[in-house]
């Protein structure tokens, strides 16, 4: 429309109006983080009792060791919550970075990538807490319980569990991202499929790298979902890929 300025092709930006533009996008993905950070950290005891949940029967309270680390505490789980509250936005800037190199039609797909891979990442961290960390839990705090009990520190913990839990927020966007590489042709249906062995693979030592146990319940219970979700990508991209012809 006349008087409007034009949004500008991949191929008519420079490298340094693609950094400008990249830097932009973190900007506002880091306003959004602070944002529901410091949003969340109103309500950090809640969160945190949430977050205890899964040890509540065997944990009445953590222990800290320096008179920093309750404090600290408090800001990883402000900074998880936040990022978990905030992922919408910055999936948001995401697309706003990578839109001008698509189609005018394949533009049109942005709430439809914001919107999956929202729920896709909220998805693996709600598996993170209520399956996942669960069964890890119950299995090492059952390691010499009738010698030991457990005394355990808020830090440690909190390490724990955001390392799972972005872990499996983040292999959960596998359809998402796979859906887009096949959306602009990096991908197809057939190759994916032709990699199926040497992706269960991968999937296996990434489960084997979330999970903190190495025994073959936890294992098996990373690597399912992980192997469905990728069974699904390949759907995913095969409705594309018909759609795009």
């Amino acid at each position: 429309m006349p008087g409007l300025p034009q949004e500008p092709s991949s191929q008519e930006l420079t490298l340094i109006e693609h950094l400008g533009e990249l830097r932009r996008r973190l900007g506002w993905s880091l306003l959004s983080f602070i944002a529901a950070t410091a949003v969340c950290f109103s309500q950090v005891e809640r969160i945190i009792i949430f977050i205890k949940s899964p040890i509540a029967s065997e944990v009445d309270k953590f222990a800290f060791f320096s008179p920093t680390e309750a404090f600290v505490a408090y800001m990883k789980v402000s900074a998880l919550a936040g990022l978990v509250t905030s992922m919408p936005l910055i999936l948001w800037q995401i697309w706003l970075f990578i839109r001008p190199g698509l189609s005018k039609k394949e533009r049109g797909y942005g709430l439809v990538f914001v919107g999956w891979g929202s729920v896709l990442f909220g998805a693996g961290v709600a598996f993170a807490f209520w399956v996942l960390l669960p069964v890890s839990l119950r299995f090492l705090l059952g390691i010499g319980e009738a010698l030991f009990e457990p005394i355990i520190s808020i830090d440690r913990y909190l390490s724990f569990v955001i390392a799972i839990a972005l872990g499996c927020g983040l292999t959960f966007e596998l359809p998402v991202v796979l859906a887009t590489l096949a959306k602009v042709g990096i991908v197809t249906p057939e190759w994916l499929r032709q990699q199926r062995p040497l992706a269960i693979l991968g999937l296996v030592v990434i489960s084997a790298l979330i999970t903190p146990t190495t025994d073959i319940v936890n294992l098996t219970l990373m690597t399912l979902p992980l192997i469905f979700l990728y069974e699904l990508s390949i759907a995913v991209c095969a409705l594309v890929m018909r759609k795009k012809d």
